[in-house]
């Protein structure tokens, strides 16, 4: 039912986590894949995908372009972008089966973003992760996508960005649906916290709830 499509740059010390949190989901039929999209990883990222059975597509592009080669491999009518150092909290499969069941393909959906680190300041960049989905309306690829793979083809898909790729999308998915074509679940994306580094600053945020092209943008800045 749904394809997972994951991409990689020498992602070996956080994949493993990320591909367990989908075991329980693939047992049960509701994960029917699993794509790594690789950009020429020299770790160990392929062995263990290879390993953990995954279906491999390497390309040499920006993340962008290799979430949306992994897209074109995916099998299952039901797309979920997820990133290798990012893993879903137990239950989240209900979750997702719950909300591809409902066939609103027009529909799209994000997990809550979560970090695994018990400071502080983790909780305070959850909390303004969450105002930001609240106001803007606006979730980073670290929150996952589970989309229908025939709206996502409807749409474009991703581009071949560097930076911004999953801000370049969403708006799109906004502008086609609205917000309410963008649906929060409540099941965590918990990112690990040693990788996290916010890739959209502030003054690049305001300029594309000023409406400046996020694609425009990406290819200035990077």
């Amino acid at each position: 039912m749904i394809s997972v499509v994951i991409p990689t740059q020498n992602a070996e010390s956080g994949l493993v986590r990320t591909l367990s949190s989908l075991l329980e989901a693939a047992m049960r039929g509701l994960v029917r894949d699993v794509v790594i999209a690789d950009g020429g990883s020299t770790d160990l990222t392929l062995t263990i995908a290879e390993d953990a059975g995954c279906t491999i597509v390497k390309a040499d592009a920006a993340r962008g372009g290799l979430l949306d080669a992994g897209a074109r491999a995916a099998k299952g009518p039901w797309l979920l972008f997820l990133r290798a150092d990012t893993a879903l909290e137990p239950g989240w499969d209900g979750e997702a089966y719950n909300f591809v069941r409902q066939g609103d393909e027009a529909r799209a959906a994000t997990f809550r973003f979560a970090l695994d680190d018990k400071r502080w300041a983790a909780r305070r960049t959850e909390f303004a992760t969450r105002l930001r989905n609240k106001v803007l309306a606006l979730p980073y690829g670290d929150q996952g996508l589970l989309i229908a793979k025939s709206q996502y083809e409807r749409l474009g898909g991703y581009k071949d960005l560097p930076v911004l790729d999953d801000v370049d999308f969403v708006t799109r998915l906004k502008r086609d649906a609205g917000r309410s074509g963008l649906a929060r679940l409540t099941s965590r994306a918990i990112k690990a916290s040693a990788r996290y580094r916010p890739e959209v600053s502030l003054p690049l945020l305001a300029l594309v709830t000023l409406g400046v092209s996020p694609e425009r943008l990406a290819r200035r800045y990077s």
